[in-house]
């Protein structure tokens, strides 16, 4: 029996039927070579008089130390008198995909993820998985039914591809957190439905009458004058809504010509303005105590997206146009830039891209 290496595990060939090699330094530890060629670790232990054997992780996923690790913590639970293969397939038979959703939100979305995007899989979460597969026990989910799930949502294929991204990573996860066998996520070859791209930007005659109804509102006080200012640096930057609404003084530099955008979507960024967008924050009035260009009346918070919204929504209806969205302001940036003969790389900068994939589109 040699000491599992690297170099031993990758060597091993299959043989047309399952074997075994064992680890000569630490007994139970060893490798399971499959008839396919898959390999992974495992423990063989006794307890309550019976031999268990437990897999640990595959070969590739794990290297021979790390795994050699986790099988020295499941071995000292076995001294100390526990039975860890029984308490996995307990924590299986438990676990309902309500668990799993809540232990995803909580361990991966809010750690990994940005406040905008755990909102919106809080909400897919809440309003669509939950109540349609929450009592199912991870460890049984089944593809039929999450095929029936993304097929209900079939008139909205957007939501339903994003709600099967969602649930396909919490079903990945709960793999690694061993409440299911792994390969055995059901999300696996699930066609998504087509998406209608929308690439909807203001012409010449729109530019003009935002203008003009913006003006009006600002001077008749009959929009939030923090509203106004914000939709006019969102078209002449062409930043997202969230980098605008949550831009703080300390970030605006007026001198160069530059936002600096810490927590952007694609990472930090100095973003450049140009000589209408530094007139226009000259404008803005600092409110004492609030750190936010565009502050909420709600005492250390900023403008809400949701007020911003209900205002644009009032603004549309105004101009006469009512199918434009307040995003459509950073694809008229885009599209404009792209006019002017500017390439994409310069682009791609200037929006905030993480590739020129986007910025191409």
């Amino acid at each position: 029996m040699p000491k599992l290496t690297k170099r031993i595990v990758d060597s091993t060939k299959p043989k047309g039927r399952d074997y075994f090699i064992w680890d000569s330094e630490m007994p139970g530890f060893g490798l399971r070579v499959f008839a396919s060629g898959r390999r992974s670790y495992l423990v063989q232990y006794k307890a309550s008089g019976r031999t268990r054997r437990m897999t640990i992780g595959s070969h590739g996923v794990l290297t021979p130390d790390e795994a050699r690790t986790k099988a020295r913590r499941l071995l000292v639970q076995v001294s100390d008198g526990a039975d860890p293969a029984d308490k996995r397939i307990n924590d299986r038979q438990s676990a309902t995909i309500t668990n799993l959703c809540e232990r995803y939100y909580n361990e991966h979305v809010l750690v990994h993820n940005k406040a905008n995007t755990a909102k919106e899989f809080r909400r897919l979460i809440d309003a669509r998985i939950i109540p349609e597969l929450g009592t199912i026990k991870v460890a049984h989910m089944s593809r039929q039914e999450v095929i029936k799930l993304h097929l209900s949502m079939k008139e909205t294929p957007r939501q339903a591809n994003l709600t099967l991204a969602v649930l396909s990573k919490a079903l990945n996860l709960a793999e690694l957190w061993e409440l299911r066998e792994e390969n055995t996520n059901p999300c696996r070859l699930i066609k998504k439905f087509p998406e209608r791209k929308r690439e909807r930007y203001l012409s010449e005659d729109e530019l003009n009458k935002l203008g003009r109804e913006l003006e009006k509102s600002l001077k008749e006080g009959i929009e939030n004058k923090d509203v106004i200012y914000a939709l006019r640096l969102l078209a002449l930057s062409g930043c997202r809504l969230g980098e605008i609404l949550s831009l703080r003084w300390e970030h605006v530099d007026v001198e160069n010509g530059l936002l600096i955008l810490p927590d952007a979507k694609a990472g930090a960024r100095a973003h450049p303005i140009g000589q209408s967008a530094i007139s226009l924050i000259s404008k803005i009035s600092r409110v004492e105590g609030a750190p936010w260009v565009f502050h909420s009346t709600t005492l250390g918070k900023h403008l809400s997206s949701s007020t911003i919204e209900t205002a644009w929504q009032r603004i549309r209806q105004r101009m006469g146009v009512k199918d434009i969205r307040i995003h459509d302001l950073r694809h008229t940036v885009g599209t404009y830039s792209g006019q002017t003969g500017a390439n994409a790389f310069l682009i791609r900068d200037k929006l905030g891209h993480r590739t020129l994939a986007m910025t191409g589109r």
